[in-house]
């Protein structure tokens, strides 16, 4: 169980927690996400937002990506520009016991089941103006596991609309094929979907989880999902949390980790060592990409991009 830690004197609790309906559980499943306006409570919101100020300001002085940050292209040491805190879980406690808010808890385990592990993390920032984009895609491919009772909570810092890059997503494509993610020719994992795999009506298909502050989405592993660039002079931050059903075992191994630090990211319930197989399709992230370190670099290999960026803007 991920360890209390009252983060910047903010108890991560609350008096009511709303309550998520049985017409909204099926609507998940149906369609593949869920957006809950509302949901953080504003004094967790705004601790939030205080904490992550704090962490992005002590980027100034970096003139490369790390383990903690992934830099925009456009970052100077004089005017930061982080576009990725990178699992903020395992480099600041605030974000350990954000992870495992009730409100939160609540929505996830009426989605994948009582126990819960926390997977994955990170905090995409859209900056007003430049914020980059991310390229079509299914998360599954990026960490397969032996079912796919794994949903992502992305929580909206900011009033996010059509403006400033709201994730987009496909409604039903969770039940569709896990699509390629790998470079035509090259045949390394790229993290994206080719523009001509696309098989869905990019006019009439997309559905754009726009809310304000505070507001959180839930998409399921295999939901297809992108974002434009922010044109606007709005940012757009969006802390996502992966979550994956304790049964769910991810089939590239546990990587660094020891089988003590894998469970201690337990969230809810309890760890479960019997790992539930279900017959789900998958690609592995192999061969890697020729660039690492996030989503935004394996993307840079993509053969044909989707989605404008800063530069393409830059050049008209």
């Amino acid at each position: 169980m991920i360890r209390s830690e009252i983060a910047r004197g903010v108890a991560m609790t609350t008096a009511s927690a709303p309550t998520i309906t049985q017409e909204q559980v099926d609507f998940y499943h149906e369609n593949g996400f869920l957006l809950i306006p509302n949901l953080l409570p504003d004094d967790v919101l705004q601790a939030l937002r205080d904490e992550t100020d704090r962490i992005v300001a002590e980027a100034a002085g970096l003139t490369e990506h790390n383990a903690q940050y992934d830099l925009e292209d456009s970052h100077t040491a004089e005017e930061p520009r982080v576009r990725r805190l990178k699992s903020p879980s395992t480099h600041w406690p605030f974000f350990r016991e954000l992870a495992q808010h009730p409100v939160l808890m609540e929505v996830v385990t009426a989605l994948i089941g009582p126990n819960v592990r926390l997977q994955n993390d990170k905090l995409n920032m859209k900056a007003a103006e430049y914020g980059a984009p991310v390229e079509w895609h299914q998360d599954w491919p990026f960490y397969p596991h032996t079912n796919d009772d794994l949903v992502a909570a992305g929580i909206l810092l900011d009033d996010c609309y059509a403006i400033n890059g709201p994730l987009l997503v496909v409604p039903g494509s969770h039940k569709r094929k896990i699509y390629d993610h790998h470079h035509p020719e090259g045949r390394y994992f790229t993290g994206a979907v080719e523009p001509d795999e696309f098989d869905w009506d990019m006019e009439k298909d997309l559905v754009a989880l726009e809310g304000p502050a505070g507001s959180v989405s839930f998409h399921h592993v295999r939901t297809m999902h992108g974002s434009a660039l922010n044109r606007s002079e709005i940012q757009r931050r969006l802390l996502l949390f992966g979550y994956a059903a304790a049964d769910s075992w991810p089939i590239m191994g546990l990587g660094p980790q020891t089988l003590e630090q894998y469970w201690s990211f337990m969230c809810a319930g309890e760890p479960v060592e019997q790992p539930r197989q279900t017959e789900v399709p998958a690609y592995l992230p192999l061969p890697a990409s020729p660039k690492q370190g996030s989503i935004y670099e394996n993307q840079k290999t993509v053969k044909n991009r989707f989605f404008d960026t800063y530069e393409d803007r830059r050049k008209g």
